[in-house]
Formats: structure tokens, C-alpha cells, sequence
């Protein structure tokens, strides 16, 4: 495991995408926030948003980029045929997913923790400009506060299980941009589907199972009883999302030939 780890590690440092992925990831991720930030509004006492789920709006678009990265760790050596060579330096295939899964988990860490970081920090310091006042019921974001801690550092945890469900996937389907596309699609396609299902009790149904409605609900602070699955609840489903597809990834890298 040591040998495949090191391998990955040098393969993943040593080509200039993988970087440019971790620090696009992190500075769009401060970048939308930054934005979403900028542009809302509390007038009054009483405006109900959820000013800590508005801070990390950006983690909607990070979770593309890491999403990204994962799939062409494996997916780009199925497209160049380098996959064999990765495979004659290391025959157990689940030894090399697993060294795979934690380089990836690594480099989204990398991109997540300053990205998410960011974000708070660029809520913490515009939201106050832009109505987010103790006056009108919103205090200093601060991460002592038991919801903004669990919403901070769960993004960070749902930007990881993002990046492993991808890995799985792209280990099931082959090739880096049918993965990229299957990933994206489960991302965003999937939620935007649910909004035509007419039956309340379907689409709250459906919210819970789908991976980034119900990961992303660690996000929300306010309002948390009348959401779809709980924050840690709906994490926990992401959570089970990334296992399936690792195992998927995983079995069928073993019973095909390369």
C-alpha cells in the first residue's frame, strides 16, 4: 500500500492539471461566496435567510472542480492507456483504488479547507455591510457557534464525498469525460429533475436520496426541522453514495481486463 500511495502521489504532483483543479476549486469556492454574499440583503429584524448556507454558496461550484479532479485520476490513464503500466506496478486493483481514493481525498483537503475557510471569512466580513447586523438578529458569524462550526466543517467533509463518489464512478465507467458528465449529472442534473415531480411526498422522498440535495443540507442553519433529511442525516447519505460507487468502481476494476 505504502509503494501504490507514493506512486499516486508522484503522478498526481508531478502534472501541472491536478494543481491548477485544487487551487481553481479553492478560489472559486471563495469567489461565488464572495459574490452571494455581496449581493444579499437583510433590510429588517426578522428577513429569515440563512445567512451561514448563503456564506458557503460557493461550495456548489468547488464540488464541480474537485468532482473533476477525481475523475481524471483514473479516468485520464484509462484514455491514455496507462492504466496497463499502473496495473503491472500494482496487480491488487483494490490496493490501487484504495491508494487512489486516499491521494484524491488528500488534494480535495487541500482545495476544500482554504476554499471553505475563505468562504466563511468573506462572509464574516461583508454580510455585516449588507444588513447581517446583531440589530437585526444575525451576530458575527463565528465558528464557537455550534450550527456555523457543523455547516463549515461539514462542506469540508461534503466536498471530500464528492470527490470519492466521483472517484467511483469514473472507476466504474472508464473514461474521463463520460465520468465528468455521469458525475456532473448527479450533481446538478438530478436536483433540477426533482423540481418537475408534482407529488410533495415523491419530491421530499427524492430530496433525501439524492446525493447533493441531501449532503448539502449540512449547510443549513436555520429553518432545520422543516428540511427534507437532517444535516448530519442527509451527509450520511452522500456518505453512502460515495461507498456504492467506490464498491461498484472497485468490483468491476477487478472482474474486467484493463
Amino acid at each position: 500500500m505504502t509503494a501504490a500511495l507514493h506512486a499516486e502521489w508522484t503522478k498526481l504532483r508531478t502534472v501541472a492539471g491536478p494543481l491548477w483543479l485544487v487551487i481553481g476549486a479553492a478560489v472559486l469556492t471563495v469567489s461565488l461566496s464572495a459574490a452571494a454574499v455581496g449581493a444579499a440583503k437583510c433590510p429588517a429584524a426578522g428577513c429569515g435567510q440563512d445567512a451561514v448556507r448563503t456564506t458557503l454558496t460557493g461550495v456548489q461550484l468547488g464540488q464541480a472542480i474537485v468532482a473533476v479532479l477525481a475523475v481524471l485520476v483514473i479516468g485520464d490513464e484509462y484514455r491514455h492507456g496507462l492504466i496497463r503500466t499502473t496495473l503491472a506496478a500494482v496487480p491488487s486493483r483494490v490496493t490501487l483504488l484504495a491508494a487512489k481514493g486516499v491521494v484524491v481525498a488528500g488534494a480535495t483537503l487541500a482545495a476544500a479547507i482554504p476554499g471553505v475557510l475563505g468562504a466563511y471569512l468573506a462572509g464574516r466580513l461583508i454580510l455585516p455591510g449588507r444588513g447581517f447586523t446583531a440589530a437585526h438578529g444575525y451576530p458575527p458569524l463565528s465558528l464557537t457557534d455550534g450550527a456555523t462550526l457543523r455547516a463549515v466543517f461539514g462542506s469540508v467533509l461534503y466536498l471530500n464525498l464528492v470527490a470519492l463518489l466521483s472517484l467511483g464512478l469514473a472507476a466504474a465507467v472508464r473514461d474521463a469525460p463520460t465520468g465528468v458528465g455521469v458525475v456532473l449529472a448527479v450533481l446538478y442534473l438530478a436536483p433540477v429533475l426533482i423540481t418537475v415531480v408534482s407529488d410533495p411526498d415523491w419530491e421530499k422522498r427524492l430530496r433525501q436520496l439524492t446525493p447533493s440535495d441531501a449532503g448539502l443540507s449540512i449547510q443549513h442553519t436555520v429553518g432545520v426541522a422543516d428540511l427534507p433529511i437532517g444535516p448530519w442525516a442527509g451527509l450520511g447519505v452522500l456518505a453512502l453514495w460515495a461507498a456504492g460507487a467506490l464498491l461498484l468502481g472497485g468490483a468491476l476494476l477487478r472482474l474486467r481486463d484493463a
